[in-house]
């Protein structure tokens, strides 16, 4: 029990060890970020064309994170290898795009090529480096320099540290970029229609249903339960002319009628301060709002019109069934 108990004491030592050194590193590329950063972001924003991402090993591994990072928030971006760049792939990289090129020593000899070609057709590159004096250093137009900061496995060196700066750097980079180009949440759904993420990003407006019983104030209750009873979503929008005065559910109804109460009209049982939102209302946000009133459904009203005219119904089950919840 006792060599147990070290073993998980030496485990756990180890990998707190790892975070500790990654989040000094982390600190200290906070308090490094400079003027070069600020150029990359302004660079990779001017390109008329794509940001090209570029790195060998780990720092491919790093390069191709970072180029899809861009791609899903806006910024049109790839990642090709150095060596298959050098064999024809070269061709994909244009006048009108940016390179950025990653390499922890910013000696990677795969990246020479690469680095020639942007130099003879006047191509920005940009270097992501933790040695600014190194020949990718040198060679770049803008150098972004990661802190030369131990790795986190000590003798061994393999890259641990270093990945998690470049990779920090690379998404800096891109909120940068997105913040600045003004991309939005309804952006970011365009480009993520599948999965649960795309769920989350649709809208109210695509998922609620468009048959919306209504009756108007006054309405006797026989008539409204008779309307209420034809609809499917369990509830019933009450209008003044076109605008949303309350809401009826069958919870409302039944909670009338245990207290041996009996309502004549339908203004006697409504809600007279329905929950609403509209068409262009996240589904997600839709979801936190249900959760937080604790209802089942939500009353979508047009945005465009003057009065709250209701047009639709969302329903916990349209939720559901889009895979937001």
């Amino acid at each position: 029990m006792a060599d147990d108990t070290a073993v998980k004491t030496t485990i756990l030592s180890s990998g707190r060890r790892v975070v500790d050194i990654e989040r000094d590193a982390l600190n200290a590329l906070s308090a490094a970020l400079d003027q070069s950063f600020v150029d990359a972001v302004t660079a990779c924003i001017a390109a008329s064309g794509r940001v090209i991402l570029t790195g060998v090993g780990k720092s491919g591994h790093v390069a191709r994170k970072i180029a899809a990072t861009l791609a899903s928030t806006g910024t049109p971006s790839l990642y090709i290898h150095p060596t298959e760049a050098s064999h024809g792939d070269l061709g994909m990289v244009t006048r009108q795009d940016v390179v950025i090129a990653l390499s922890r020593s910013g000696e990677t000899k795969e990246l020479s090529d690469l680095i020639e070609y942007t130099s003879r057709f006047g191509i920005t590159l940009i270097a992501l480096t933790a040695v600014q004096n190194s020949a990718l250093g040198r060679a770049a137009n803008i150098c972004l320099t990661i802190p030369d900061f131990k790795e986190a496995c000590g003798e061994t060196k393999a890259p641990t540290t270093s990945t998690t700066l470049s990779m920090a750097m690379g998404d800096a980079l891109a909120v940068a970029v997105l913040e600045q180009r003004g991309f939005t949440g309804e952006d970011f759904k365009v480009f993520h229609p599948g999965g649960k993420l795309g769920a989350m990003l649709r809208t109210v407006g695509d998922l609620m249903g468009d048959k919306v019983p209504v009756v108007p104030v006054g309405t006797a209750l026989s008539e409204g339960l008779k309307v209420l009873s034809e609809g499917t979503k369990g509830c019933l929008a009450v209008t003044k002319e076109t605008s949303l005065v309350g809401m009826i559910t069958d919870g409302d109804v039944r909670r009338v009628l245990a207290q041996g109460k009996v309502p004549e009209t339908v203004d006697e049982v409504m809600s007279t301060q329905p929950i609403t939102v509209t068409p262009d209302t996240l589904a997600s946000k839709a979801l936190a709002l249900m959760n937080e009133k604790r209802i089942t459904q939500l009353v979508v009203v047009d945005s465009n019109a003057a009065d709250t005219r209701p047009i639709g119904i969302l329903h916990m089950h349209d939720l559901l069934k889009a895979g937001v919840v």
